[in-house]
């Protein structure tokens, strides 16, 4: 394994994160409700983008070392289940029950979906 690899994963990483922060404040600008729309639309492009890399990777058009670098760095960056899981518990601990069993199945489908979208896509 090229040394330097682990390093650009965690530098891509750091890219992805800083994306998601961006995108989250513009998008909370414009929401204003219940349903956390900036967490589910993050994690639905990133979903949508990891497949369309996957795809990418598997007819070869993306090298290894880019897929890493793509999904496992930027992707895996952006793209964030610990804060769906943690607005899930704070929209149920708030008495908010439509708005937790719409956020959580949505949050657990779509993101899948949006995956096997990207992976047609790139085929």
């Amino acid at each position: 394994m090229n040394a330097i690899l682990p390093i650009l994963v965690c530098l891509c990483g750091g890219i992805g994160a800083s994306a998601r922060y961006i995108c989250d404040a513009y998008i909370r600008t414009l929401w204003h409700r219940a349903f956390p729309m900036s967490t589910f639309v993050i994690n639905m492009v990133a979903g949508f983008l990891a497949g369309v890399v996957a795809g990418l990777s598997m007819r070869s058009v993306v090298p290894q070392a880019s897929r890493l670098l793509l999904a496992t760095g930027f992707l895996g960056g952006f793209s964030t289940f610990s804060t769906m899981m943690n607005e899930a518990v704070t929209l149920l601990r708030g008495g908010r029950i439509a708005a937790f069993v719409g956020y959580f199945v949505a949050s657990a489908i779509v993101p899948v979906v949006a995956v096997a979208c990207g992976y047609m896509i790139a085929e």
